[in-house]
């Protein structure tokens, strides 16, 4: 019955254009010339592919700060951004359901920023230093396809910031927010002969809206491009992130949610929980076309990252000889690179297009672990408790191809190959704490194709099937479910088979239609085994289900007014029983999660709704988000309660010739409703809960200008 009423309401939503089928032309209209690059695809619009592809503007418009991305992936199906009031750990991720569970940083979704890979090889990724001051757009990639990105692809997000244009521009921003946030960022860009630049940056600090969750941002991102003889271009993109110690208040209990959601858990004060981040990296980008249709590609890129985290770990905990110290000082060192080659022509007389090439990647950690206490003081650096340097190299091969068949229908198939290996050297080696080295590899062939039936130029369905891969990451490696000394290199990828139908509708006048029906199923799910003394381990847990709907439309109403709807249903759900611990300090599994059970960090419904009014240099939009209540745990035996919010932003902009000053409010959560924005899943002491906050109003100035055309 629930797949018939999916179906059901999927042939609903595309009914209404299908009176334009009417015709006799048997040939396919070419539309605008878009490049997909999330699919890798250079001359086949976004439109014509079999897949579910969302692309964001940035053009200074939206009444935000600048600072958070899941502010400006609003609207975007399947997709739920969480901001979690604490800058200590990154916005949570998760498409169709992938990545729900991560408790720190985006695990399970792809991130690039630029082209240039922001996951690092073993599946862990992190969106703090994506520039938006700079940025021109966020591709949204899901479904199928998104394995065609190697390891951990549920799903894609891409930003990409501008290049330098012809005149020189640049604008210059600020803004004032509750809790006495401040932001200020600016941009420059433009072009002196073949020589481009793009230059942004931005400040943003904040007392936090919980207790101790006061934080410091600051990031630079700078994109140079030199343009080659053959129509070739050479791109150089570089970036800094600094984000120091940003104060950590925990997750909550549901009774401290309901006594105050604003205070910060009383270990955090403790041990004065904070992280310290900084990033820096560079990559190289050369493009050239080679004659006859074909051209080459290049990239490598190579970047640091390192952390310091204090945790509330107690002292008694780490009396354990086995147990790593409650003080985390990480080094970072990545890089990599991508070679590919393209072809356009005609196969058989029709348009067909090939790409075919390979990358590898690798990353060099350094991880030590120290006690957080010294005698009696409590949040300082102590004795050294871990000492490992761990690598993690990729080595992929892909190949895909697109060829428009008969005069409306195009196929796209693609394939990749993908090895990774984890290696780890232990250096701290004590009578009590055994040598914990070990290495393990993986391997997996993920093949893709999708089908696409044109029935006119404004009308698309589709459908596509694939298999994707998840391995474990370094942290989840870390520790063994049975207590032993050593990593876990018993875990095994995840594997997931994918499937998806949709369809697509757009009109001259701006209005739009998608929905898809997907299926994910999974084997060998990785979850939670146990948490003891701190510390998390991971088992594979057998089978699990993501499957959904999802509807994304954009109609004009009149010349001033729009509506934009997101909607997405989903049943994430374990297929499999399987036994876990629940208990403090608990080494036996012996609760059973029954086959059936939610996967904890999603949401069975969510939407997104605006309706926008624009009149001359006036601009006024009302939004609803709504979020379906989230299970936090294996059992499902704890959730956070679903909610509806309201927010309201107002604009007015005057222009002065070439220049422009845009004065912006927007008001969140207009009703001052209490609920809870994110979950941190299976947190060992039952804290699961990271309040939303209420009522806040954020006032902003943003001046553009360009320069005057030379005569």
């Amino acid at each position: 019955m629930r797949r018939l009423l999916l179906t059901n309401a999927i042939a609903f939503t595309l009914a209404a254009p299908l009176p334009a089928l009417a015709g006799d032309d048997d040939t396919a209209t070419t539309l605008d010339r878009v490049q997909v690059v999330s699919t890798r695809l250079q001359q086949v619009p976004a439109f014509d592919t079999p897949a579910s592809l969302s692309t964001v503007d940035v053009d200074g418009r939206a009444a935000s700060a600048g600072v958070n991305v899941s502010d400006l992936l609003r609207g975007v199906p399947g997709l739920l951004a969480r901001d979690r009031q604490n800058y200590a750990q990154d916005t949570q991720l998760s498409l169709r359901g992938f990545g729900a569970r991560s408790t720190f940083g985006v695990r399970g979704v792809r991130l690039y920023a630029d082209g240039i890979p922001a996951t690092m090889p073993d599946g862990q990724g992190q969106v703090s230093h994506f520039a938006l001051a700079g940025a021109e757009r966020i591709e949204v990639l899901r479904g199928p396809f998104s394995a065609l990105h190697g390891n951990s692809s549920g799903g894609v997000v891409q930003i990409f910031s501008a290049d330098g244009d012809a005149p020189t521009q640049g604008h210059m921003q600020a803004s004032l927010g509750r809790d006495d946030s401040r932001s200020f960022g600016a941009s420059l860009r433009g072009v002196d002969g073949a020589f481009g630049y793009a230059l942004a940056g931005n400040l943003f600090e904040t007392d936090g809206w919980r207790e101790h969750s006061a934080a410091r941002r600051q990031s630079l991102n700078a994109k140079l491009h030199y343009d080659l003889p053959g129509d070739g271009r050479l791109r150089l993109v570089a970036n800094h992130f600094n984000a120091p110690n940003a104060q950590d208040p925990l997750g909550l209990t549901w009774a401290q949610v309901r006594e105050n959601p604003r205070q910060a858990t009383a270990v955090a004060e403790q041990f004065d929980t904070r992280k310290s981040a900084e990033q820096d990296q560079a990559g190289l980008v050369w493009e050239q076309p080679l004659g006859d249709g074909h051209s080459l590609r290049a990239m490598a890129y190579a970047g640091t990252r390192e952390i310091e985290q204090y945790l509330p770990l107690p002292t008694g905990a780490q009396a354990n000889p086995l147990n790593s110290g409650g003080v985390i000082d990480l080094d970072n060192d990545y890089g990599g690179a991508d070679l590919r080659w393209s072809w356009r022509g005609e196969l058989a007389g029709r348009e067909f297009e090939l790409t075919a090439g390979g990358n590898f990647d690798r990353q060099r950690q350094h991880r030590l672990g120290y006690e957080n206490f010294v005698g009696t003081a409590l949040g300082v650096r102590g004795a050294l408790r871990r000492d490992e340097r761990n690598r993690t190299d990729n080595f992929d091969q892909y190949a895909q191809a697109w060829w428009r068949f008969a005069p409306r229908w195009s196929l796209l198939a693609g394939v990749r190959h993908s090895r990774v290996r984890f290696e780890s050297r232990d250096a701290y080696v004590t009578a009590r704490n055994p040598d914990d080295s070990g290495a393990v590899e993986y391997a997996q062939t993920t093949p893709v194709a999708g089908l696409a039936f044109s029935p006119n130029d404004d009308l698309r369905f589709y459908l596509s099937a694939g298999r994707g891969f998840e391995t474990p990451t370094f942290n989840e490696l870390g520790y063994r479910a049975d207590g032993g000394a050593g990593l876990a290199f018993d875990l095994k990828p995840a594997v997931s088979r994918n499937l998806e139908f949709g369809g697509k509708w757009r009109n001259g006048d701006g209005a739009s239609l998608e929905a898809a029906l997907f299926r994910a199923d999974t084997d060998d799910e990785l979850a939670v085994a146990r948490n003891v003394g701190g510390r998390s381990s991971y088992r594979n847990v057998g089978r699990a289900r993501r499957e959904g709907f999802e509807l994304a439309a954009g109609l004009p109403l009149g010349e001033r007014w729009r509506f934009d709807l997101a909607y997405t249903w989903l049943d994430a759900q374990f297929r499999d029983s399987f036994p876990i611990c629940t208990a403090a300090g608990c080494t036996n599994p012996s609760v059973r999660v029954a086959a059936g059970t939610r996967i904890p960090g999603t949401a069975r419904q969510q939407l997104d709704a605006r309706l926008g009014w624009r009149s001359g240099g006036w601009e006024a939009a009302l939004e609803a988000i709504g979020v379906g209540d989230v299970t936090v745990n294996d059992p499902g035996s704890a959730r956070a309660p679903g909610y509806v919010l309201l927010g309201f932003e107002f604009a007015r902009e005057w222009r002065f010739g070439t220049q422009s000053l845009r004065g912006f409010a927007r008001v969140d959560n207009l009703l001052d409703k209490a609920y809870v924005g994110s979950v941190i899943v299976n947190e060992g002491n039952g804290r699961y809960y990271e309040p939303g906050p209420g009522r806040g109003l954020l006032l902003g100035l943003r001046w553009q200008w360009a320069a005057e055309d030379a005569p």
